[in-house]
């Protein structure tokens, strides 16, 4: 390759055919539309399971294949094992699943949750692999994208909770699952129709392995004083990948810099030379890529608790408004679809926050990304306060109101409009959109280039671990409250008897204590990116 093409090329980055990845060709925005318009049919998840394997589908895209594979690899096993779960349905009405059948739904169900992880794990992190990090436009552009592929998502959310609700309430859970499906085999094409423009970044492992190392590396082997960032590029234990790694960070233009730091010094053990432990060599590139991820795991902790927060949308909260005055008018809203109304505040909010907000608080700050991504992330944990102190003070009016008409022991709908539940949801997916947004910014920046896929998906694992640590919480609180008082607090089968309003106060509570944990953690953070 001569040196005009040289300069023409993307260093790092093939096309979808393998070839070297073409600057004014690949990439850029019109690569990355393709990719919102998926995020936007993107209509089922499980929570959960499917959260996690997204930390799967984003380490195989860095160390293994490509975002762009990935993706296809993910949407293909999800439209294949939607077509059994959508023929095995009338028997899952009829709950007589037994022995092959129900072994095989299931195995379809989680399969399609594989694929949902896969999607997940490299949508994202392709989308956002198309804008050139090393200009301000190119920077600006990237940051819009992780907006609007939230936007996108919530998209994708409206339709499922208003039409496919209505759909499956009205013509059976088949053709929910048929929309479905229908809608997976219509966005592998329109993402396919993207690939002349994408540029792909090219796989060069992950400092996963390396991360294990560190932690099994000999605790007796003496650390030097102060390490050499030379002599590490002689060591022996440099596999193909690492030397192609190591190659390439002498090459890109893209990668920020990594000045080798001074915390995190227990980390060094796994640079010394010595014979008797070879396995456990690594350069100190390698190290100080470790020590960028310890650096960034506690903003990710930090993120667990809001989602927590986030898990009471479609438990607790559609339990109350299933209690209350659920008419429009003449029109009654089923409380499935109540989720509705973070999803319209979201997109509302997302253009207004990238054309408006983020306009005035650049020419504010003077700076170019004008809010960062850590402060992002914390006004997501603030306004997750609020939404736990509203809820907890909500909850309080309906019972009080329960009481005042006679309606305490009764199952009648009170008196009392379920749009006083909306107030929480608006404050929690205007959390949900500024927190979201901002972590998946975050950790793609901050990441390492060698596991930015991976990282990106951190966002997902927190939303997974947050559903989870709700169904936690909920069965501690009910063994805690029930063991003195023979009550539980969320437990029985009518609403009013509850005690929400303390469980409500309590995650208040906790996240005020989350978010003094995050602050702790943020101002300790120094950024490493060329962004904020």
């Amino acid at each position: 390759m001569d040196e005009l093409q040289q300069l023409n090329t993307w260093e790092g980055y093939v096309d979808w055919r393998n070839k070297p990845a073409l600057r004014g060709r690949h990439g850029g925005m019109l690569a990355a539309s393709f990719v919102l318009g998926h995020a936007a049919n993107t209509v089922t998840n499980f929570m959960g399971t499917a959260f996690l394997l997204a930390l799967l589908g984003g380490f195989l895209a860095d160390a293994f294949f490509t975002t762009y594979n990935i993706y296809v690899i993910s949407a293909v096993i999800e439209l294949h094992d939607h077509q059994p779960v959508l023929w095995r349905t009338p028997t899952l009405h009829a709950r007589k699943l037994k022995g092959g059948k129900a072994v095989m739904l299931f195995a379809g169900l989680y399969l399609v949750a594989l694929g949902v992880g896969g999607i997940k794990g490299s949508l994202a992190p392709h989308g956002a692999e198309q804008f050139d990090e090393t200009t301000q436009q190119g920077r600006k552009q990237r940051s819009a994208f992780f907006n609007y592929f939230v936007f996108c998502l919530s998209s994708g959310a409206l339709i499922a909770v208003t039409f496919v609700v209505w759909v499956e309430d009205n013509k059976g859970w088949q053709w929910g699952f048929g929309i479905c499906t229908a809608t997976i085999l219509l966005s592998i094409p329109a993402f396919l129709l993207g690939s002349p423009f994408y540029r792909t970044k090219i796989p060069i492992g992950s400092p996963i392995t390396t991360i294990f190392k560190q932690f099994i590396t000999p605790t007796n082997v003496r650390i030097p004083a102060k390490p050499s960032w030379e002599f590490t590029q002689v060591l022996p234990c440099m596999t193909n990948s690492e030397s192609k790694e190591e190659e390439y960070s002498h090459t890109t233009k893209e990668e920020p810099s990594q000045i080798p730091t001074e915390s995190l010094k227990f980390l060094n053990r796994a640079l010394i030379n010595n014979s008797r432990h070879p396995v456990f060599h690594c350069t100190e590139k390698e190290v100080e890529e470790v020590r960028i991820v310890l650096k960034i795991f506690p903003i990710f902790m930090s993120t667990i608790i809001l989602n927590c927060c986030l898990a009471q949308l479609s438990t607790f909260s559609i339990q109350q408004a299933a209690t209350m005055n659920t008419k429009l008018g003449s029109f009654k809203v089923p409380p499935a679809s109540l989720p509705v109304f973070p999803v319209m505040f979201i997109m509302i909010l997302a253009p207004l926050y990238n054309h408006v907000i983020i306009p005035l608080a650049r020419k504010t700050t003077k700076t170019e990304m004008g809010i960062t991504h850590l402060q992002r992330i914390g006004t997501g944990l603030v306004l997750s306060i609020v939404a736990m102190a509203v809820a907890a003070l909500v909850e309080t009016k309906r019972k009080r109101v329960a009481v005042d008409s006679g309606l305490l022991n009764s199952s009648e709908p009170l008196p009392i409009t379920f749009l006083w539940v909306a107030l929480q949801y608006l404050f929690l997916g205007s959390a949900d959109l500024f927190t979201l947004a901002g972590m998946m910014e975050f950790f793609f920046t901050e990441a390492p280039i060698s596991m930015r896929s991976l990282a990106t998906s951190l966002s997902w694992a927190s939303l997974a671990m947050g559903y989870y640590f709700s169904s936690v919480l909920v069965s501690i609180i009910n063994n805690v409250t029930g063991a003195y008082r023979h009550t539980p607090w969320l437990f029985g089968s009518n609403l009013n008897h509850y005690h929400l309003e303390r469980f409500y106060w309590l995650m208040c509570i906790l996240s005020g204590l989350n978010f003094l944990h995050y602050l702790f953690w943020a101002n300790r953070y120094k950024y490493r990116s060329t962004g904020p």
